[in-house]
């Protein structure tokens, strides 16, 4: 199918900053998370996404960057060390080494008993960072038609971070034997994810920075709604009113999975004015915006869809997707249910552009 031509009033810069004025843009803006997939397409390889090495961060970026231009997608840069942000308390983390292996891997968790969650001590922030901050001035200063924040960078993950230092098994395990010790994990998890958003604020300040999260590790395919009140409800939004007082307009959160149960407790988590409640495609968007009147829904194409289906089979997903986002009024990006997969076939991919193109503009 041939794609219907438009004219563009806006670049995918100028669609977020209208959202984020609480204005319609022209189209709905596409924001895939797709920087693995960026890599491959120019060559490099999944390991390279993962790497802390200046040099190839740098061809990261440029291999996004030229992404989004060939798609039309949002570009959206973000500031995650992953492999020394995941190893911070003390773990060791493996990357992925064939076709097979997507991302990276836990080789061991930084504690394996209680009484080491007990001893465990708060990472340096700066130390685990400051390597980089050469390569992330230079990020900042540069300027894009599809780049609405100048960087992103993850301060908002507490359960998955929690979960990363332990394991996601223990994690739960020990907040049926000993609540105790899973909080004072979460209260880790926390203070690390307030230190890093105060140290990138003090480095860069707060315009056109966007603080994100992920918190899968929340959701009810692993914790009931009970224990999401109980432990991850008062974290999640301590951590959110201390990133929002430091001057952040504007929050991103993916509570990854099944969260149908927790949105009660959503609910209460400030996202800013207006925040971006990103879903998974667990959680209906009309659903959500009910719960999120005030904030931009991001969501929720079908990744399995995108890395199995057929070009046509994506491009009605998008269209069914796009249809309903359109119909909300608190503002829509498309984006895929979780990270853009990898190994997407690229006609897939031009699916994608061709149903915003198709069915995404504005009257």
């Amino acid at each position: 199918m041939k794609t219907r031509v438009r004219k563009a009033t806006m670049t995918n810069k100028e669609r977020v900053e209208a959202l984020l004025r609480r204005e319609k843009p022209d189209r709905v803006p596409f924001w895939p998370g797709g920087t693995s997939f960026a890599v491959l397409c120019q060559g490099g390889s999944i390991a390279d996404r993962y790497t802390c090495e200046p040099k190839v961060m740098s061809r990261v970026y440029q291999a996004e960057k030229k992404a989004c231009h060939e798609f039309d997608w949002v570009f959206a840069p973000n500031f995650m060390a992953l492999r020394a942000n995941r190893g911070a308390f003390g773990g060791e983390v493996g990357l992925p080494t064939n076709k097979y292996s997507q991302g990276q891997f836990v080789v061991k968790f930084a504690v394996e008993t209680a009484e080491e969650v007990m001893a465990l001590k708060q990472p340096d922030v700066k130390t685990i960072y400051s390597s980089l901050m050469d390569f992330y001035k230079w990020v900042i200063q540069d300027e894009d038609a599809n780049k609405p924040f100048k960087a992103t960078f993850g301060c908002l993950s507490v359960m998955n971070t929690a979960a990363g230092i332990a394991g996601y098994d223990k994690l739960c395990k020990w907040m049926l034997q000993k609540p105790e010790i899973a909080h004072h994990l979460i209260r880790l998890a926390a203070d690390y994810q307030i230190a890093t958003a105060q140290y990138f604020s003090d480095i860069f300040g707060v315009n056109r920075i966007l603080p994100t999260g992920a918190n899968a590790a929340a959701s009810n395919q692993l914790i009931s709604p009970k224990h999401f009140e109980q432990f991850a409800l008062p974290y999640l939004k301590e951590v959110h009113q201390k990133v929002l007082a430091m001057g952040f307009k504007h929050l991103q959160q993916h509570p990854c999975g099944e969260h149908n149960l927790n949105l009660p407790y959503w609910q209460q988590v400030p996202l800013g004015d207006p925040g971006i409640f990103y879903l998974g495609n667990e959680v209906d968007l009309e659903t959500a915006a009910n719960y999120f009147p005030n904030d931009i829904i991001e969501g929720n194409l079908d990744t399995t869809v995108i890395q199995c289906g057929t070009p046509e089979e994506v491009y009605q997903e998008a269209r069914k997707v796009i249809e309903q986002g359109k119909s909300l009024s608190n503002g829509f990006i498309l984006r895929p249910a979780c990270e853009l997969p990898p190994l997407a076939p690229v006609d897939n991919i031009r699916a994608i552009t061709r149903a915003l193109n198709d069915f995404g503009w504005y009257d």
